[in-house]
Order: C-alpha cells, then sequence, then structure tokens
C-alpha cells in the first residue's frame, strides 16, 4: 500500500512563496509519475503540475506556469511543488497523486493513490 503525505501548506500573503514537499512510502516511488492537483471551495480539483519517474519531463497547468516548479528527490521519496508569486487565485486545498506510469499525465483518473492535502490560503 502506497501513503503519500502532503505538508508545506499555509497562509501567505500574495506576492509570497510556499513549498510544499509530499513523502511517499513504498520502494517504488522513483517508478512512477507523481503530480500536484488543487480543489478550491466550490470547484473541481484541476491539475496543476506533474514530474515523470525520472524529473525530466514535466507538464504544468497555464495558470501556475511561470511560477510553479515541480520537482522530485527520488532517494527521499519526495516530491516537490515550489510556488512563487502566489496569487489569492491559488488558494485551495493541494493534494500530491502517484500516477500509474511514468509519464506525467494532466488527468486526475490516471493517478492512483492520492494524500490527504494541505491548505493553502493566499491573502490579498
Amino acid at each position: 500500500q502506497v501513503q503519500l503525505v502532503e505538508s508545506g501548506g499555509g497562509l501567505v500573503q500574495a506576492g509570497g512563496s510556499l513549498r510544499l514537499s509530499c513523502a511517499a512510502s513504498g520502494r517504488t516511488f522513483s517508478s512512477y509519475a507523481m503530480g500536484w492537483f488543487r480543489q478550491a471551495p466550490g470547484k473541481e480539483r484541476e491539475f496543476v503540475a506533474a514530474v515523470s519517474w525520472s524529473g525530466t519531463n514535466r507538464n504544468y497547468a497555464d495558470s501556475v506556469k511561470g511560477r510553479f516548479t515541480i520537482s522530485r528527490d527520488n532517494a527521499k521519496n519526495t516530491v516537490y511543488l515550489q510556488m512563487n508569486s502566489l496569487k489569492p487565485e491559488d488558494t485551495a486545498v493541494y493534494y500530491c497523486a502517484r500516477k500509474s506510469g511514468g509519464w506525467p499525465d494532466t488527468h486526475a483518473g490516471e493517478y492512483d493513490y492520492w494524500g490527504q492535502g494541505t491548505q493553502v490560503t493566499v491573502s490579498s
């Protein structure tokens, strides 16, 4: 069984930065792509960023390109989301997820394990 635990969320002013972490259990972390999704109140869960098993390939939602960076450390079984220039519209619960394969897909249905989420709140 795979467990994903997010951390690093919190309250930040607009223009600020946060770094989210997602620690994964299991010995096959490096075989799978990982993704970050978010869900704001009253809205559907949406794709934010994903990284391939090797860290070489990355995908980003248009809304976060140039501001967010996804990375991973396979030795630590951890994936990160560095969020800069945060905006109030980035406020949401952020989830990390493991994809059933190595390519950084943007569709939530391609991910088979999910964390419990971490709240990010950006004040104006």
